[in-house]
């Protein structure tokens, strides 16, 4: 499930890392470039949710390899295309699949993971570590031939099809539509609104800075598309690690206290990223990769938690804020910087993970529900209660 995961949301990260390419070969404007992320994330964010209500009704193990195809398609044909319009159009059938992709991805991986904070981790290692990928993979591929050259794109898709029909087999019945029925216990709507409204600050600063800061480096370091793309690659590969140590330091110091850490390490690390000059933004970028990936995994089992008899729509929601919604703030950073400069419009994204700190304050710990029949039982989080 994590290298099928992988596969997938390579996907994700492949349309950031187009960016740069698209201003290179096509003279996209700041805002226009910006508008392809929109695209991505707009009709993903609108449906992913609806994708986890159908979850909580059906299991839909089918749904993995069909999206993983649909999000590899769209991205490898969106430097083949003619216009501007049809661009938008493929990217946004890439986003869906990746919609369809999470919701069913997340009850089977939480299924087999048997509520363990580790095992969610290595689930979601699995998205981070993809993304720290495409940069490099986008950088081998434009290298072959430029933007005619993103068909080759299409090949993760594949191999994500076939781990995701192999991984769904051999999970055996813990996946299907017995299982999938919803867990007694009490949802929790206002705090997990709350938990959302600390998510969708997280997203606008990570797209946000997944669609510029490739551009931003090689403005301050003077350097070209390495520089850049080494940036890039420092946010998402520190993220893949980030996963795993925010399960691993969520068991021992408990969720909440680990999550709200990670906001305030953010607030400082993109705070550097953004005013300090020359290299020390790739330790600064390192920074908030960790600070906006530690808790990326325990958004997703506290919201699980939080609404125990839908977490499909927990799942949908809180993975679809995660990396989508930020999308729609995108246009907004380019339109300003197109007005200004890059790093004007990259300054309001130092206060938006310190309005998520304080979004948590106050929120408790919910014990893990028993969701299924392959799930036992765990220790409570020693977090704050």
């Amino acid at each position: 499930m994590s290298t099928g995961h992988a596969c997938v949301d390579v996907y994700q990260g492949t349309v950031a890392a187009l960016v740069p390419y698209f201003v290179a070969e096509r003279a996209y404007s700041y805002a226009a470039a910006s508008g392809v992320v929109l695209a991505a994330s707009l009709l993903s964010s609108l449906v992913q949710p609806l994708f986890g209500v159908l979850t909580d009704r059906w299991a839909m193990p089918w749904l993995l390899p069909l999206s993983a195809l649909a999000a590899g398609a769209g991205v490898a044909l969106s430097g083949v295309t003619g216009s501007y319009g049809l661009t938008l159009a493929v990217v946004a059938v890439s986003g869906v699949g990746v919609a369809a992709y999470h919701p069913e991805a997340a009850r089977v991986a939480r299924a087999v993971a048997a509520g363990r904070h580790t095992a969610m981790s290595w689930f979601s290692f699995g998205g981070n570590a993809g993304f720290a990928l495409a940069p490099l993979l986008v950088l081998a591929v434009m290298g072959v031939g430029g933007l005619g050259a993103s068909p080759l794109l299409a090949v993760p898709a594949v191999l994500g099809a076939v781990l995701c029909a192999v991984a769904v087999r051999s999970a055996g019945p813990g996946t299907g539509g017995a299982d999938a029925r919803p867990a007694a216990g009490f949802d929790d709507w206002p705090s997990f609104l709350r938990l959302s409204g600390a998510v969708v600050c997280r997203s606008v600063v990570f797209v946000g800075l997944g669609a510029f800061v490739s551009l931003y480096v090689r403005q301050r370091t003077g350097g070209g598309e390495v520089a850049g793309t080494a940036a890039l690659f420092v946010l998402y590969a520190g993220g893949a690690v980030g996963t795993l140590a925010g399960g691993r330091l969520a068991e021992r110091y408990g969720r909440l206290a680990v999550v709200r850490r990670s906001y305030t390490l953010t607030v400082l690390a993109v705070a550097g990223l953004v005013l300090v000059p020359g290299p020390a933004v790739y330790l600064f970028t390192a920074l908030t990769s960790a600070g906006l990936y530690v808790p990326f995994s325990l958004h997703l089992t506290l919201a699980q938690d939080l609404l125990p008899r839908r977490t499909g729509t927990a799942s949908g929601v809180t993975l679809g804020l995660a990396v989508s919604v930020g999308g729609l703030a995108a246009p907004a950073i380019g339109a300003l910087a197109d007005a200004t400069s890059l790093r004007t419009a990259l300054l309001p994204l130092i206060a938006l993970p310190a309005l998520g700190r304080l979004l948590l304050h106050g929120l408790r710990d919910p014990a893990p529900p028993m969701t299924t029949a392959a799930e036992r039982p765990t220790a409570p989080d020693r977090a704050e209660r």
